[in-house]
C-alpha cells in the first residue's frame, strides 16, 4: 500500500512536469514490482514519466502495475477472510477475454486520461475535464462500452465539481487515482467483457439485498446460496440489477423502477426461495439474470439459510481487474455478540471487535442502526475500509414487542406494507407520473 501511495502521490502533481520527489515515489513503484513479469515494462513507464515523457502506452503500464499490487492486497485479505470464516474459495482462474479491434471511442478516453495524469489533479480545469463529453456521448449508444462510459461520466462530474484543482484543499488522492487506473484499463478492447462460463441449475436461497443509490442511478446485488440440482457443493453467488433513475425518485421509490427488471427481489421481499434453471453464470459467480429462467420456491427464511446452507458454501475466484481491497464484500453470519455503540457501532464477539458500517444502511428499507444495536444475530457483508474490516448489516434478528423478528434491509424489495415504505413508494410514483408527462410533452414538441 506504501508503494500506491508513492504512484497516486505523483498523479497530484502530474507526469507533464514532474519534481525530484515525484521521480522518487515513481522509483519506489517501480522497485515494489521487482522481480514480477510486469517489472521491466513498468520500470521503462516510471523512467519515462519521472523524465516527462510518458506516452499512453506508459501510463497503461503505471496503472497495470497499480492495479496488481491491489490485487495482491485483495488476495491477502481474501486468504485472512478465508481462515476466520472457515469457507473457501473455488478453483480456477478467470477465462481469458476474447481478442476485438479497437473501437474510436476507446482511443479517445485513453487519449483524455493520459491528458488527465500529465497535468495531475492539481493541474485539471473545466477545459481539460469537459473533453470527455463527447467521447462519453459516442460511447453510450453501445452496450459494450456503456460501463466505461459510464464511470467516464461520474468520474469527470466529480472532477468538475473540484475544478480548478489549483485551489484544492484536500485532493482525494487514492479514489481519483483508482477511478483513473480501472478507467484507462477499461479502454483495452475486451477488458469489460464478462463472459459467461455456464449455467446454473438449481435453488436460490437469498441472504441478503445490498443497494447502492445515486442520484441518477441505482443498483441492487442480492447475495445468495446457490444449491445445484447435480448435487455438488453450494457456491456463493451474486444476481444485480442496475438502471438509471431521476435525482427526484430516492429511498424505497427506486424499488419501483428495479421491480419489473428481476422477479428475485420480491423473492427476498416475500422471504422466499428462487428455482432457476439454465440461468447464465460468469466464472465468477454472478448470475446474468433472466426471470424466464426463474420461478418462485418454497419459504426461505434467511437466518435458516445463514446457520444451516452459508457456513458449507464457498466462494467463486475474482476477476483479476475486480481484484481490490475495496471490492471484498464476504457475506458472513453473526450471533451471540455484544453491541457497543457511543461514537461508532462496534460488535465483539469472541474476543473480537468488528466496527459496523452504518452508514451503508440504505434508507430504502426498514433496516435502521438502532434495529442493529438491539439485535442478537446479524447477517452482514465483511468489507475492508480505511484500513480494517468492516461489518455492513443486510438483515438482524431482534426483539420487538417481546417478539423475535427479522429485519432486512431489502425487506421492500418486492412491495411493502409498511406506512414509511407506502409513502416513499407514493412519492416515486407521482414524481415518475411527472416526469412521463413533461417527457410526453417535449417529445410532442
Amino acid at each position: 500500500m506504501a508503494a500506491v501511495d508513492a504512484f497516486d502521490r505523483t498523479l497530484v502533481g502530474g507526469l507533464l512536469r514532474p519534481r525530484p520527489a515525484q521521480a522518487a515515489d515513481l522509483a519506489e513503484f517501480a522497485d515494489a514490482l521487482a522481480g514480477t513479469p510486469l517489472a521491466s515494462g513498468v520500470a521503462e513507464a516510471a523512467e519515462k514519466a519521472a523524465a516527462g515523457a510518458a506516452g499512453e502506452d506508459h501510463c497503461i503500464a503505471l496503472a497495470a502495475a497499480r492495479t496488481a499490487l491491489l490485487g495482491s492486497v485483495h488476495d491477502a485479505l481474501m486468504d485472512r477472510v478465508e481462515e476466520w470464516t472457515g469457507r473457501s474459495r473455488g478453483e480456477g482462474a478467470a477465462p481469458a477475454l476474447a481478442q476485438r479491434p479497437a473501437a474510436n471511442a476507446l482511443a479517445a478516453a485513453r487519449s483524455w486520461l493520459s491528458d488527465l495524469a500529465r497535468a495531475g489533479w492539481r493541474g485539471i480545469d473545466h477545459e481539460l475535464v469537459s473533453g470527455v463529453a463527447p467521447v462519453v456521448s459516442a460511447m453510450l449508444p453501445d452496450p459494450s462500452l456503456r460501463r466505461l462510459a459510464t464511470l467516464l461520466d461520474g468520474f469527470a462530474a466529480e472532477l468538475a465539481a473540484c475544478c480548478p484543482g489549483a485551489t484544492l484543499e484536500r485532493v482525494p488522492e487514492r479514489r481519483w487515482a483508482d477511478l483513473w487506473s480501472r478507467a484507462i484499463l477499461l479502454t483495452l478492447p475486451g477488458a469489460a467483457d464478462v463472459p459467461v462460463t455456464g449455467t446454473a441449475t438449481g435453488r436460490l436461497l437469498p441472504l441478503g439485498v445490498d443497494l447502492h443509490e445515486h442520484p441518477t442511478a441505482a443498483r441492487a446485488q442480492v447475495h445468495a446460496v446457490f444449491e445445484p440440482a447435480d448435487g455438488t457443493a453450494p457456491r456463493l453467488v451474486r444476481a444485480g440489477v442496475s438502471v438509471p433513475k431521476p435525482d427526484t425518485v430516492v429511498g424505497a421509490g427506486v424499488w419501483q423502477l428495479m421491480r419489473p427488471h428481476m422477479a428475485l427481489l420480491s423473492a427476498v421481499g416475500e422471504g422466499r426461495s428462487m428455482d432457476i434453471t439454465d440461468m447464465p453464470i460468469t466464472g465468477e459467480g454472478d448470475l446474468v439474470w433472466h426471470d424466464e429462467h426463474a420461478r418462485p420456491g418454497e419459504p426461505a427464511e434467511v437466518f435458516a439459510t445463514a446457520r444451516v446452507a452459508l457456513p458449507a458454501a464457498h466462494a467463486s475466484v475474482t476477476a483479476p481487474l475486480d481484484r481490490h481491497p475495496s471490492a471484498v464484500a464476504v457475506p458472513v453470519f453473526l450471533e451471540g455478540y455484544t453491541v457497543r455503540n457511543e461514537d461508532a457501532m462496534e460488535l465483539t464477539a469472541a474476543g473480537c471487535a468488528l466496527a459496523v458500517d452504518t452508514d451503508r444502511i440504505p434508507a430504502a428499507g426498514p433496516l435502521t442502526a438502532d434495529a442493529v444495536a438491539s439485535s442478537s444475530a446479524c447477517i452482514g457483508l465483511l468489507r475492508w475500509e480505511a484500513g480494517m474490516f468492516v461489518l455492513q448489516p443486510l438483515a438482524v434478528e431482534t426483539t420487538v414487542r417481546k417478539k423475535a423478528v427479522a429485519i432486512q434491509a431489502g425487506a421492500w424489495a418486492g412491495g411493502t406494507t409498511d406506512k414509511a415504505g407506502l409513502r416513499a413508494e407514493k412519492a416515486a410514483s407521482d414524481a415518475a407520473a411527472v416526469l412521463r408527462e413533461r417527457a410526453g410533452r417535449l417529445l410532442r414538441k
